[in-house]
């Protein structure tokens, strides 16, 4: 078994490293624009993290939906059905399309429900201007992922990794430009940012598919083929499992979204210590983010070629190691956090004193939560490779919803803990998800174990029995 574990792990290691290193470069590109806002001013990093919790509420449902792609394939992989991955393939370059439209059309509008939210009117104003030019991102970005799922559960995800990496020096070149006015450039402030996602998200899009089209690695998936024509049942298969994993991103960023909402109604310096600490817990979360995609990968081949023992042990390896490196990041926040709050902001400038201050002890609470929050997005990821969404889906919103938020509201409010006790709500909610999906993955492998061992025909009776693999499995379980 420890040389199994030694394969899996470095398979799932080899498939997650470039995973990682564009979950990372994405991050880097959000970071870059919240850094940019810094650089404006403290009301304009309040509106515009405003806008950009907004975005990202909106944008990950959609992203959740598209991430289904890479699970279908990768199943259709294991079943060794390529015409049937590359057609998948296109209905989520469709419903990339269809998506990014009606998410557009609603961030363009979100203004008068911030404000029903008990938003400033002056942070709104900054969040309406970062997102007049955001959302003509979505096609571009939504559009790279499902190519992304599709290249990476054929195990190519380095070509992701190299066009994420450039993409975000793109991004830090072009916003530098536009905040400064270099080059005879216009200062666009907030609205710059927006205008600069935009173009590199759709350029990261172009680029991959003009690799998919040219590299001889993909010639057998003939994605380029009908591809002006959608597959409605294709369509469907992919919507059935892409809602719950879509509706599970979003009460997960709801509920960080709720947490940014009561920061806003506590002050602008408030919030934008919420945005500062949870853009450096956000570089953290890549991590885990990587290996879920991974692992959700690695169990959908497993799987789709009905090899149940790799299921588990996948899902276990991916689990514990998972734990070990965000508990390496836990400590890192909590011997660490004013030296990890002061790369972002100028702690000379007296401006951001109290932000530094609080964004500091947020960053104390966060070490608390690190692990669970790493732990519990790969139980998601493993479930998900079992083609089960709504499992995670229940247990998010659940988890989220029915403890996390109502213990953020309790403790920052009636109990008075203000911004500490927001956190600490979100960390009683994630806990209770890391436990809970653990939990759910073990029992969804002992279920199908269990259902392969009574439906296995008994050689030349006809009758049921164990076959090898099945009672290894139910005995590992």
């Amino acid at each position: 078994m420890p040389s199994a574990i030694r394969i899996e792990l470095g398979a799932l290691l080899r498939l997650a490293g470039p995973l990682i290193a564009s979950q990372l470069a994405h991050m880097l590109m959000v970071l870059t624009d919240t850094l940019m806002m810094a650089r404006i001013s403290p009301q304009a990093l309040a509106g515009g993290g405003l806008g950009a919790a907004s975005y990202t509420f909106v944008s990950i449902f959609c992203i959740g939906v598209i991430a289904a792609v890479g699970t279908l394939v990768s199943i259709r992989l294991g079943a060794g059905d390529k015409l049937g991955a590359a057609r998948l393939t296109q209905a989520g370059l469709w419903l990339a399309w269809i998506m990014a439209a009606i998410a557009a059309l609603v961030l363009w509008n979100l203004g008068p429900v911030l404000l029903l939210f008990g938003q400033t009117a002056e942070n709104v104003e900054g969040a309406r201007e970062f997102l007049t030019l955001l959302p003509f991102a979505l096609p571009g970005y939504l559009s790279f992922m499902a190519l992304r799922g599709f290249t990476s559960a054929l195990g190519r995800a380095t070509p992701v990794m190299v066009i994420s990496l450039g993409a975000t020096v793109a991004n830090f070149a072009l916003n530098h430009a536009l905040i400064e006015g270099l080059f005879g450039l216009p200062k666009l402030g907030l609205l710059g940012i927006g205008l600069v996602t935009a173009v590199v998200a759709t350029c990261m899009a172009a680029l991959l598919a003009l690799h998919i089209g040219r590299h001889p690695a993909y010639v057998p998936f003939p994605i380029r083929q009908g591809l002006a024509r959608w597959s409605w049942p294709d369509l469907r298969e992919l919507w059935r499992l892409g809602l719950p994993i879509g509706g599970t991103y979003a009460v997960e960023v709801g509920l960080f979204a709720f947490a940014a909402l009561c920061m806003g109604t506590m002050g602008s310096t408030q919030l934008a210590a919420h945005q500062i600490a949870l853009q450096i817990v956000s570089v953290a979360f890549m991590v885990p983010a990587g290996l879920s995609y991974a692992v959700t990968m690695r169990i959908g081949q497993h799987y789709g070629g009905g090899n149940l023992v790799a299921v588990r042990l996948a899902g276990r390896v991916a689990i514990g190691f998972g734990g070990v490196a965000m508990l390496a990041f836990a400590l890192l926040f909590w011997l660490a956090p004013r030296q990890l709050v002061e790369l972002f902001l100028d702690r000379h400038d007296p401006a951001f004193a109290t932000v530094i201050q609080l964004a500091v002890v947020l960053l104390t609470v966060a070490a608390w939560f690190e692990l669970f929050d790493g732990v519990q997005t790969i139980a998601m990821g493993a479930i998900r490779g079992l083609k089960d969404a709504k499992v995670t889906f229940l247990v998010g919103l659940g988890c989220y919803w029915l403890i996390g938020a109502p213990a953020a509201w309790v403790l920052a409010f009636p109990l008075g803990w203000g911004p500490q006790g927001v956190w600490w709500g979100l960390a009683l909610g994630l806990a209770c998800a890391a436990v809970s999906l653990t939990l759910a993955f073990d029992w969804r492998v002992r279920r199908l174990v269990a259902a392969a061992v009574s439906s296995a025909p008994r050689a030349g009776t006809g009758q049921t029995s164990e076959t090898p693999e099945a009672r290894e499995g139910a005995e590992a379980c």
